[in-house]
């Protein structure tokens, strides 16, 4: 944690240097020592302090000063730091500065020149001051913080990046928190910069303007480019499947690489609770399986890079070339697919124009503590909405979870069925789909068609979820790789046809269970044709593909 600062202000450097010796010598080790030569270049140093939350516990300021005197300088101080702790330096003469310091400045405590020696006539004073302060602050947040509005889509993919790489910041929100004194303080520290939303706050003072995902991840150190151009094995997708496969593969003995376009975990990575999955009897986040695989991953030396976009694939001989979205290329002997799906779009008007202000797609587990009170919505009926529900019940009103069928019986656990009907706050509308969202700046109405009346209902609401059905992105592998007609990987025996293996397959075998019409070339989970979606399965096809990579690479 960063220390407190001591700031001292004199224009007589003499002074200024005895000063700033007396106090780092009794203090240094436990606070910071500033020292500033003018009112107005203090005053930006203060700023500056502020924008970096950094702890001021201590103003001590000359009276006599050119410009701004210690007096005027105390009380614009004040406003930047009003916990601090303020002192005025005066000459005998100045007795009457004191008074009206006192008056106008609230000081605390004001020194005669000289104050030696200051074991008697400084320390005495400084110390009781400090003793006070320290007894009422308290420490301010050390990571990023980020300021923006809710109803923001930038603010919102900012925050949404931020927490699944589990990077930890706070969020200010500058519409609700705009009377709260401390972010009026600071808002007026950045001054015009405080309108180029989203702006991301860091501990070293650096500012970030209409800040972008990939900038974050390029301060906080978050790996995007590799380390080395080849890897026996390279996974696309960093879900369950693809952390699953590189653990397997990397503790083996693969040098592995794992490229995931947004953040580890994927889809189940945004879930609010999984409970069943294997071993967690009291269930766990998505968020947490995926921190505790990325460790594990690691732990076996896998090199993850995220956020990074593979945009195309080629091979050239025994090689599996990726080419990257930052136009680099890395190549490996086998290549393992885990990109999963992505939420299908929601055709109504107005859910394009409000996605990330009031609409979301999937968990959007940032906006929870943001229902507090109101009215949401939750679109689908798979486990994942079911999930998403029971979160959000903790925090709004009441939620509502619209179907299409007639039940969740088909689509959902049995274990969720239950707790949906034992959560008074969530209610389950069937024959129900959404017609239309209503709002200017955000979400304000949704529109929701009844199939059995066919009649229209404008509804009240804060959030809408989307969990609609997935389907996968596989656009980048052109014609490279065989997929079905919706874009889902083809593997082992789904590319046997009257008993013909797949064109251009040159190798005297079948293709292995969850080998494409490539050869080195795997697809595990949602993103393979006729895949069990599911976590555990996901897992499970990470796992025995490592076995049949181990094979293939044997005969390479």
């Amino acid at each position: 944690m960063p220390k407190p600062i001591l700031l001292s202000v004199d224009d007589d450097s003499d002074v200024l240097r005895a000063i700033e010796r007396d106090l780092r010598s009794q203090y240094g080790a436990e606070y910071r020592i500033m020292g500033s030569d003018s009112s107005e270049q203090a005053l930006d140093i203060l700023k500056q302090l502020k924008v970096r939350n950094d702890s001021v516990a201590l103003l001590l300021a000359d009276q006599r000063m050119p410009g701004m005197d210690g007096v005027q300088f105390l009380q614009e101080a004040m406003r930047i730091y009003p916990e601090a702790k303020r002192a005025l330096l005066t000459a005998y003469a100045d007795t009457s500065a004191a008074i009206s310091a006192i008056n106008q400045a609230s000081i605390n405590y004001f020194f005669l020149k000289p104050w030696d020696p200051p074991a008697e006539r400084l320390y005495p004073q400084l110390d009781d001051m400090l003793d006070d302060w320290q007894a009422s602050h308290r420490p301010p947040f050390e990571g990023i913080r980020v300021l923006g509005t809710r109803w923001s889509p930038r603010s919102y993919e900012l925050r949404d990046f931020l927490a699944r790489n589990h990077v930890p910041y706070q969020w200010i929100d500058i519409e609700l928190s705009g009377n709260d004194p401390e972010t009026k303080r600071l808002l007026e520290a950045l001054g015009p910069e405080a309108t180029k939303l989203p702006v991301a706050l860091f501990p070293d003072g650096t500012k970030l303007l209409e800040t972008l995902p990939a900038q974050v991840a390029q301060k906080v150190g978050l790996r995007t480019r590799a380390q080395t151009s080849f890897y026996e094995l390279a996974i696309v997708g960093g879900g369950p499947a693809g952390l699953a496969a590189a653990v397997y593969g990397a503790s083996e003995g693969l040098h592995t690489v794992i490229v995931e376009r947004e953040a580890p975990g994927g889809q189940a990575g945004m879930s609010s609770r999984i409970e069943n999955y294997l071993g967690f009897p009291t269930g766990l986040s998505g968020g947490d399986l995926a921190r505790r695989a990325v460790v594990q991953a690691k732990r076996f030396g896998v090199e993850i890079l995220a956020p990074q976009e593979v945009t195309g694939v080629r091979t050239e001989g025994p090689y599996r070339i990726l080419k990257l979205a930052d136009a680099n290329e890395i190549s490996c002997h086998a290549l393992m697919i885990a990109t999963g799906v992505q939420w299908r779009r929601l055709s109504a008007p107005g859910v394009d124009r409000l996605q990330g202000a009031g609409v979301y797609y999937g968990g959007g587990a940032t906006e929870a503590l943001s229902c507090k009170g109101e009215i949401i919505y939750v679109v689908g009926g798979a486990n994942s909405a079911g999930q998403a529900a029971m979160n959000f019940a903790k925090y709004a009103d009441r939620v509502v979870i619209l179907v299409r069928g007639n039940s969740l019986s088909g689509t959902m656990s049995k274990y969720l069925i239950d707790q949906i009907q034992q959560t008074p706050n969530v209610q389950l509308w069937r024959h129900a789909s959404v017609a239309e969202v209503h709002g200017d700046s955000h979400l304000a109405e949704i529109s929701i068609l009844c199939s059995d009346t066919n009649a229209v209902e404008r509804v009240p609401a804060s959030a809408m979820f989307i969990f609609i059905g997935a389907l996968p992105q596989t656009d980048w592998l052109g014609d490279t790789v065989e997929r079905d007609e919706r874009g889902f990987i083809l593997t082992g025996p789904d590319l046997i046809r009257k008993g013909d293996r797949p064109k251009g397959w040159i190798l005297d075998r079948d293709p292995f269970l969850l080998e494409t019409n490539v050869p080195g070339v795997f697809a595990v989970g949602d993103v393979r044709h006729g895949s069990v979606k599911r976590v555990a399965s996901g897992v499970g096809e990470g796992s025995v593909a490592v076995q049949f990579i181990h094979q293939y690479l044997s005969k390479v």
